[in-house]
C-alpha cells in the first residue's frame, strides 16, 4: 500500500531520477570509452580515446554531484544511510575516478613508454571499476539491505558483493561499454570506427543476456521489487522505451551510428527508470524488515525545504541543460590529434 504523498515529495523523487538517468547516459559513455581504451592497438588510438571525452567528462560527472546534493537536501536520512553503508565501495569509486582524471593529465608529461603505459592502465581501470560498482550498488538497493531501527546499515562490505549485485554490476558494465563503443564510433574513422562498432555489438549482446538473467533472478531474490514494478501504471511505457532502444541499436550500429547512440541513450535512461519504478515508493528497502525501509514519505525533508530547493532547481536545471547542449555542440565532429591534444 503506497501512502499518500505530497506533490513535492513525488517531484523530488522524479527529479533525482532524472539526474541519475542523465548521469548514466552521459558519464556512461565516457566510462565505456575509457574501458575500451584498454584495447587500443597503438599510442595514437589510446590518445584518441582520451581526447574523445577530454572536453566533456568533467561536465558529465557534475550530474552525479548534483544528484548527490539533491539526495542530501531532499532525502537526508537516505543520504546518510547510503553514504555510510556503501562507504568502502564509494571510496573505491572515488579513488578510481581520481586515477582516471589524473591519468589524462599525466600520461603525456614524460616521454617514456613505461610511463604512458602506467597511466593508460590507470585510465582504463579507473573507468572499469566505477562502471562495475555502480551496478553493484543498484543491485543491493533492488534486493534491499539490512537496516537498524535508526536507519543504519548493519551488514559488512563483503555482504554487498552477493551474486545478484554482481550480476547487476556486470549488466551495467556491458551497458556502459555498448554506450562507449557507439560514442567512439561517432568520433573516429577507419579501422578504429569499425572495431568500435564491433565492440558495441558484442557489448549489446552481453547487455541483453545479462538483463534477461538479472530479471529472472529478481523473481527469486527480490520478489518485492518485481511486485512493485508490475503494479506500477508506468511499467509498460518504461518497458516499451527500453525494448525499443535495445532493438534499434543493432539496426543502426553499422549504417547510422548517431541513431544507434541515441537508441542506446534511450535504453540506458529507461533502465534507470525501470529501477525507479520497481523501488517506488522506497528509496532504500530494508531486507530484514520492510517496515524499516526508507521511503519517499518517511525520509523526505520538510515541506519548506523541498519547496525552496524546487524553486532553485527550476532555475538551475534549464541552465545545466543549456550548458550541456552548448558544450556538445562546440565539440561535435570527429576527434583529431594535434598540438593541443592530450
Amino acid at each position: 500500500m503506497i501512502p499518500e504523498l505530497h506533490w513535492l515529495q513525488l517531484a523530488w523523487f522524479l527529479l533525482f531520477g532524472v539526474l541519475i538517468a542523465g548521469y548514466a547516459v552521459l558519464d556512461g559513455f565516457d566510462l565505456g570509452v575509457g574501458i575500451l581504451s584498454l584495447f587500443g592497438r597503438s599510442d595514437r588510438e589510446r590518445r584518441l580515446h582520451i581526447n574523445a571525452i577530454a572536453p566533456i567528462w568533467d561536465g558529465n560527472e557534475v550530474w552525479l554531484v548534483t544528484a548527490g546534493g539533491a539526495l542530501f537536501a531532499a532525502f537526508p536520512p537516505v543520504y546518510a544511510t547510503v553514504f555510510s553503508g556503501f562507504y568502502l565501495p564509494f571510496m573505491l569509486l572515488l579513488v578510481a575516478l581520481i586515477a582516471r582524471a589524473v591519468s589524462m593529465e599525466f600520461r603525456g608529461k614524460v616521454e617514456s613508454p613505461r610511463w604512458r603505459r602506467f597511466w593508460d592502465w590507470s585510465f582504463g581501470l579507473g573507468s572499469l571499476v566505477p562502471a562495475l560498482l555502480y551496478g553493484v550498488v543498484v543491485g543491493n538497493l533492488l534486493l534491499g539491505i539490512p537496516l537498524s531501527p535508526a536507519g543504519d546499515y548493519t551488514g559488512s562490505f563483503l555482504d554487498l558483493l552477493h551474486p545478484f549485485a554482481l550480476l547487476v554490476g556486470l549488466q551495467g558494465l556491458a551497458m556502459f561499454i555498448c554506450q562507449g563503443g557507439l560514442y567512439m564510433a561517432l568520433k573516429s574513422e577507419g579501422d578504429l570506427k569499425t572495431r568500435m562498432q564491433r565492440f558495441a555489438t558484442m557489448a549489446w549482446s552481453g547487455w541483453i543476456v545479462l538483463f534477461v538473467a538479472s530479471s529472472v533472478a529478481s523473481f527469486f531474490t527480490a520478489p518485492a521489487r518485481m511486485e512493485g514494478m508490475t503494479s506500477s501504471p508506468w511499467l509498460w511505457l518504461v518497458l516499451l522505451l527500453l525494448i525499443s532502444g535495445l532493438l534499434a541499436i543493432p539496426l543502426f550500429v553499422r549504417t547510422r551510428p548517431g541513431l544507434a547512440f541515441l537508441a542506446s541513450s534511450l535504453a540506458v535512461a529507461a533502465q534507470v527508470a525501470l529501477a525507479g519504478v520497481s523501488l517506488f515508493p522506497a528509496l532504500v528497502p530494508a531486507s530484514n524488515d520492510p517496515a524499516l525501509s526508507l521511503t519517499v514519505s518517511n525520509a523526505s525533508a520538510s515541506e519548506g525545504s523541498l519547496m525552496a530547493m524546487f524553486i532553485i532547481a527550476m532555475v538551475g536545471m534549464p541552465l545545466v541543460l543549456l550548458y550541456t547542449f552548448f558544450i556538445y555542440r562546440v565539440f561535435k565532429g570527429k576527434v583529431v590529434i594535434d598540438e593541443h591534444s592530450y
